[in-house]
């Protein structure tokens, strides 16, 4: 009795404890949630900063002072962004004048697709069905005639008109489906290029201030603590480095070859199809498939033959096995070490919390979480568990 009294109390004694852990597990959820477009902003500004951190420490090493390389190289990144958006702004002003073409040539080939599929359930059925069965279906007249009257037998009563059927009067709004979608996403859309606007700021001042942040951050640790924060902050910017630059290099690199490629087999708008094929390749999982649907559209509409488009599947295929086997490890694979199974959750959770922009972030967040638990000695295990 004296040991199931104690044992109850320990249980109460033990409830507080892990009910602790669970809610701040559920409030961190709902932040992360609920605040996605700020912390998207934020993470996406960190990633540039440290896709331009190089640049700014090679005009440091020349004598800049880093506040003005800073500016510099935030300016040429802002000057090179516009010159994309322009070059990217012609071919899709050149595409829109070329979509009833390419409306045409789609509505061609779904008709000789549907052609075919009808030849195809055709011949099916005259090699499951057999001839005897068809002819006699074939032989048989339709039954229209009425029924015969038997000798002595009374005519049909005739059969009462229908009644008449008031009309239905439907009212139509005259807001379209698309007006509503937009009018309901229009707050969202504000929300995002309002925190957008940020980014170039942020990109500035984490640049500029970054000797300063990384001082001032080590100020609320002392003795052994600062040192393992400095060496989680080491960690974190290696890998995070490491896996944003390796990334962003090899898109860079697969958009050139897939652009030249798509020109030099007269590929429609390959300045367009080649860098959405390049970059879409590094998302994990389904990189390939992405990167096959912007060649394979416009080589579609454009009228290419099927030639033409077996040789851009072979040569977006031949790039993706390429990049993921030869040049992925050797850039971006010795810095971030997570295994499969937490790669394949991770890009679940934050797919689910932060949607498309969730699955981009997701290994860097989770590599820089498996970097803190590997230098803080009590979430060490954790750190085992994330890694290879």
């Amino acid at each position: 009795m004296a040991v199931a009294v104690l044992s109850k109390q320990l249980k109460i004694k033990r409830l507080p404890n892990a009910v602790g852990p669970v809610i701040a597990l559920g409030v961190l959820i709902a932040l992360l949630y609920f605040g996605r477009i700020f912390f998207v902003t934020s993470i996406s500004a960190m990633i540039i900063a440290f896709i331009l951190e190089p640049f700014v420490e090679f005009l440091i090493k020349i004598h800049f002072p880093r506040s003005v390389a800073s500016f510099v190289v935030c300016s040429l990144a802002l000057l090179l962004l516009y010159l994309m958006g322009l070059a990217a702004y012609t071919q899709i002003a050149g595409l829109m004048n070329d979509v009833p073409r390419f409306s045409e040539r789609m509505g061609q080939l779904v008709e000789k697709a549907r052609s075919k599929l009808e030849d195809l359930e055709n011949k099916t059925y005259q090699i499951v069905v057999p001839a005897q069965q068809r002819q006699k279906e074939a032989a048989a007249p339709p039954d229209r005639n009425p029924r015969r009257r038997k000798p002595g037998e009374a005519p049909p009563l005739p059969v009462p008109p229908a009644p008449t059927q008031i009309p239905e009067v439907r009212i139509h709004s005259d807001r379209k489906p698309i007006a509503d979608y937009f009018y309901s996403r229009i707050g969202s859309l504000y929300q995002i290029l309002l925190m957008a606007s940020f980014v170039p700021f942020l990109v500035y001042f984490m640049l500029s201030w970054q000797e300063h942040l990384h001082r001032s951050f080590l100020q609320f640790f002392e003795g052994e603590d600062r040192l393992v924060a400095a060496k989680s902050l080491q960690g974190i910017g290696d890998m995070v480095r490491g896996f944003v630059v390796g990334n962003f290099v090899l898109g860079v690199l697969l958009a050139v070859v897939s652009s030249l490629t798509f020109w030099i087999i007269h590929v429609p708008y390959p300045l367009l199809a080649g860098p959405l094929s390049g970059f879409m390749s590094l998302v994990p999982y389904v990189g390939l498939p992405l990167a096959l649907l912007p060649p394979i559209f416009v080589a579609l509409a454009g009228g290419n033959a099927v030639a033409s488009i077996v040789l851009v599947s072979i040569v977006v295929v031949s790039l993706h096995l390429l990049a993921l086997n030869l040049l992925y490890p050797k850039l971006v694979g010795s810095r971030v070490h997570l295994n499969p199974l937490v790669v394949t959750f991770s890009l679940m959770l934050w797919g689910f919390l932060w949607d498309a922009a969730g699955i981009v972030l997701a290994i860097p967040l989770t590599a820089g979480i498996k970097a803190v638990c590997d230098n803080v000695k009590g979430l060490r295990p954790y750190g085992k568990f994330l890694g290879d």
